[in-house]
């Protein structure tokens, strides 16, 4: 088990040690490569990070102020609506023609599995009509429906965990039905809320399809700047490791955060 985990592990990390090592190497180390190891292959150079900071750093700082904007916000609200929407799913039962509570579900996530590509075009027409091409109002709220549904898969499991004796136990000490939500549900599945958080944000980051059809410059994000750059530029692979360097941070940054809550939120309750 642990030789597949480390064979796993190289794979995993190989890319990114490529790809700082590349965003250290000079031209010449690019192209005359195969070049591995910093100070024994190649003398390292920080020229490339400097310039992102100094000279690019206006066309680099507000596709991240972008990016963090969008996918902070759209993160926040996929995750209290999906909570909610999984609360009551889970405490209430539904009942719209043939359709039952798990088929409302099932509904809700079959709109995560269709394809975006089928649906892009449609909302570009819309977005047209309505004036949010090009706007964070727009990506926040294409995104929030993009995530929604992963959202109430992920916290109707957790919740459905959760005896409702605990509740019934509030309601009989005077709590309402509120006063319940926040004050004991809320509380138990933090770890839940923080995973489900964590998910979104990484996706919503990640996202290049609505990005790219949805927004032009005033709302460009981390991926379409990266993208932009063999475009543009030609391969300029060094300048691409760093601006790619940089948008691994900030989820890696969230990830190591709320580790003890995401490590928790995948543990089923009781286990």
């Amino acid at each position: 088990m642990y030789t597949l985990l480390l064979l796993w592990a190289v794979v995993v990390v190989a890319p990114l040690f490529w790809l700082i090592t590349t965003s250290v190497k000079d031209k010449n180390d690019v192209f005359l490569g195969p070049k591995f190891f910093p100070g024994v292959d190649f003398t390292p150079t920080a020229q490339w990070w400097i310039r992102i900071f100094t000279v690019e750093r206006a066309t680099v700082l507000y596709p991240y102020l972008n990016s963090l904007i969008v996918a902070t916000t759209s993160a926040i609200f996929a995750t209290v609506l999906g909570a909610l929407a999984a609360y009551a799913l889970t405490r209430v039962r539904f009942k719209f023609g043939p359709m039952r509570n798990e088929d409302i579900l099932f509904w809700i996530v079959s709109q995560r599995i269709m394809p975006p590509i089928i649906v892009v075009f449609a909302i570009f027409v819309m977005y047209r009509v309505t004036r949010l091409l090009d706007t964070h109002i727009g990506l926040i709220l294409v995104y929030v429906v993009f995530n929604l549904p992963l959202a109430v898969w992920i916290m109707s499991n957790f919740l459905s965990q959760i005896p409702r004796s605990v509740e019934e136990a509030a309601w009989v000490d005077g709590a309402s039905l509120t006063t319940t939500l926040f004050r004991v549900v809320v509380p138990m599945i933090l770890p839940s809320l923080m995973s489900t958080f964590l998910l979104c944000f990484v996706f919503a980051w990640n996202e290049f399809l609505f990005a790219l059809i949805l927004s032009y410059s005033r709302t460009q994000t981390v991926p379409l700047l990266i993208a932009a750059q063999h475009f543009q530029r030609g391969p300029q692979w060094w300048d691409i490791s760093v601006l790619s360097t940089l948008a691994v941070l900030p989820p890696i940054a969230i990830t190591v955060g709320l580790q003890k809550y995401f490590v928790k939120g995948l543990i089923p309750i009781g286990k």
